[in-house]
């Protein structure tokens, strides 16, 4: 059961892979964090250039919310948490070394007000579950606005697999990492993919060029 959700996010990948480029423009007032456009939510996603040593599976890819993606971003009852969301986001990357994988999800929202009222509703009722039952918390430091993380088990033989949630303004982050066998990933690892995504997404809310990396 618990491999069944690991593997969920890979369909995610697939799933988006079909979406189109778009250029819708963001809409943030002044003063307060940005409403990410399509584009922007593509440009937060980690690429080739931002995982050095990693490869990757499914190129970052943005689509705009719809019924569908609420029901893969926000799979509990009435896709709750996808109120007022406007994009959807993915990118897959493996790392051959240690059999690990990792996937990197973005929400973005309308309002900095929006995600704050996801946060929680996602993570207790879907994300935070993902690590299995006997996850333990760990500790991302002083990352975005909020933030969580769980460190467990991705398979049947004891895999090890973490999950993260932060919210950084407008958008809800989530890294998913997991290795075939163990030891492929800790936590000290998670914590740094985790803040690459969240250092791109604060990037693209000021408005600067997107560039945090693995190692930057």
């Amino acid at each position: 059961m618990v491999m069944s959700q690991w593997w969920g996010t890979a369909i995610v990948a697939a799933l988006l892979l079909t979406g189109c480029g778009g250029g819708a423009q963001a809409g943030g007032a002044s003063g307060k964090a940005a409403a990410l456009s399509q584009d922007e939510v593509r440009d937060v996603l980690p690429d080739d250039a931002a995982m050095p040593d990693w490869k990757q599976s499914a190129r970052p890819t943005a689509v705009r919310m719809n019924d569908l993606y609420r029901r893969e971003a926000c799979p509990i009852k009435g896709n709750a948490g996808c109120e007022e969301s406007r994009f959807f986001g993915a990118s897959t990357f493996r790392h051959d070394d240690d059999a690990a994988y990792v996937s990197f999800l973005v929400v973005a929202y309308d309002s900095e007000e929006a995600a704050e009222k996801a946060y929680d509703v996602l993570w207790e009722g879907s994300y935070g579950k993902k690590a299995g039952p006997r996850a333990r918390t760990f500790d991302l430091g002083p990352l975005g606005d909020e933030r969580d993380a769980r460190f467990g088990t991705s398979g049947f033989e004891g895999e090890p697999g973490a999950v993260t949630q932060t919210r950084v303004g407008t958008t809800l982050l989530w890294t998913e990492a997991a290795s075939t066998g163990k030891g492929g990933i800790d936590e000290d690892g998670v914590r740094e993919l985790a803040t690459v995504l969240a250092d791109r997404s604060r990037q693209a809310q000021n408005g600067d060029a997107v560039s945090a990396s693995l190692g930057g």
